[in-house]
């Protein structure tokens, strides 16, 4: 349901968020990360649910890419944003400059929140897909769903 895949974006924003100097105490059955892991996340759930390869850049100097996506010899560039809030356009205006710098075929924008009216209008027509958190757990499961399938394909005398 809608309610569930919204609850388990809270729990990605919490899990990847960056903390403030007063790190709360948590449970040790969660999991904590940073946002650069968030990054790499993502890009692993892109690679098990959409096929491809992905590339994550490096913290710095990335100007607005997070990662590259290359499914079927065509690039893809994606920025990743672990927010609470909606994102603006800025960041989607980012990944389009590079898209058309590096001749890129598409790319996202992700965020464990969601996007600014300005920003989804913003996105019309210029092949950035904009993920927000819902739409980034619906690929989550999807990624748990393939590579299931795939273990089932390796070893079906264990199902």
């Amino acid at each position: 349901s809608d309610e569930i895949k919204k609850t388990l974006a809270m729990g990605l924003y919490l899990r990847f968020r960056k903390e403030n100097e007063d790190v709360p105490k948590y449970s040790s059955s969660y999991i904590k990360q940073d946002p650069l892991q968030f990054e790499r996340f993502v890009a692993d759930i892109f690679e098990k649910s959409k096929g491809g390869s992905t590339w994550v850049s490096r913290a710095s100097g990335d100007y607005g890419v997070d990662f590259d996506h290359t499914i079927n010899d065509e690039l893809y560039l994606g920025q990743v944003k672990c927010y609470k809030g909606d994102l603006s356009f800025e960041p989607i205006a980012l990944v389009h400059s590079n898209m058309v710098k590096r001749n890129a075929k598409g790319g996202y924008v992700v965020t464990t929140g969601s996007f600014t009216p300005a920003a989804k209008v913003y996105a019309k027509g210029i092949n950035v897909e904009l993920i927000d958190g819902v739409k980034l757990v619906d690929i989550w499961l999807a990624s748990v769903n393939n590579a299931e399938q795939e273990i089932r394909k390796i070893t079906p005398e264990f199902i």
